[in-house]
Parts: structure tokens; sequence; C-alpha cells
């Protein structure tokens, strides 16, 4: 198993990163461990996580308020969005439609 994204998370990331970055750097160092983190589990056992509303997986990160959604394709998972648990819980879903 593997994983693949759609284009806009590294946009996500790269928004996410830069902001812990401005208030310290290991702090955003901690937070892109603990996405390769989630990551690692889903890929590990892609059905562990639950559905969210959207029909997605959701991985929700253990110290960051932060979760990524994504689906189990034939041999690889697919994240959607990374995004903050408080944001709009449609946001980034119209990537997963088009």
């Amino acid at each position: 198993m593997s994983a693949k994204f759609h284009r806009r998370v590294q946009h996500d990331l790269d928004e996410i990163l830069e902001r812990y970055d401005s208030i310290s750097e290991p702090l955003a160092d901690d937070f892109f461990a603990e996405f390769q983190i989630g990551l690692e589990k889903a890929i590990a056992n892609p059905r562990f996580f639950h559905h969210d509303a959207s029909g997605l997986r959701r991985c929700n990160l253990d110290r960051f308020p932060y979760h990524f959604l994504y689906d189990i394709r034939i041999d690889t998972i697919r994240v959607w969005v990374l995004r903050h648990n408080h944001r709009n819980p449609t946001h980034g879903l119209r990537r997963f439609t088009s």
C-alpha cells in the first residue's frame, strides 16, 4: 500500500507549515512528523479510520488540531484534503467530486 495526494494537498501542507514555522521551526518539524505518522498509520491499516459525513475516511492527528481525508484505492490511499478540525466541513470536498 502507498499514498497518493490530490495536487492541492501540498498547498494545504505548505500553508500549515508556514504558519507553525512563523511561531517556531521545531513546531513546524513536529507537525510534519505528526502528519507522516498519520500517513504511515493509514497506509499500514487503511480501514482503521472512520468515515466522516463526506464518506471519506478521516485521520485525526494526535498532537495538532488537524486531520486529513482519504479514500482507499486498489493498492493506494488517496489523500484529498488536509485541514484544521474547525474548518468548514465542506472545505476541500470538491476535490473529491471533480
